[in-house]
């Protein structure tokens, strides 16, 4: 009987994804546009860090690869979008600041993928 066999996961392949973008949104339409962009990264499985940066996170850069594919497929016409790829190892070393008024947590980085 043979063995499964999975993919070694290290944190220097394992990758997170980031979409960021800036559309306009003068006109009703281009609201629209905008609305549904955010909409079609939130589908893609993306979690919003700021209103035009969202992030998710891929197994390998190839998954990461089809993924960033599958975001400029939903690019409106009259947009900028830009995908960013950090491994899991540069995505640890992230240092995160907020405003010294505010008093509550930090906010954590999303979970990552959990396998068995």
């Amino acid at each position: 009987m043979s063995e499964l066999k999975f993919p070694t996961l290290s944190r220097y392949r394992i990758m997170w994804v980031w979409a960021l973008f800036d559309l306009p949104v003068l006109t009703k339409i281009e609201r629209k546009n905008a609305s549904q962009f955010r909409n079609d990264l939130l589908d893609l499985g993306f979690q919003m860090v700021q209103f035009s940066v969202y992030l998710r996170h891929a197994y390998s850069k190839e998954k990461a690869d089809a993924i960033a594919a599958k975001v400029g497929a939903c690019v409106p016409e009259s947009g900028h979008v830009q995908v960013l790829f950090f491994t899991d190892r540069q995505y640890q070393l992230t240092q995160s600041y907020h405003g010294k008024a505010t008093s509550g947590p930090t906010r954590e980085k999303p979970d990552q993928l959990t396998l068995f």
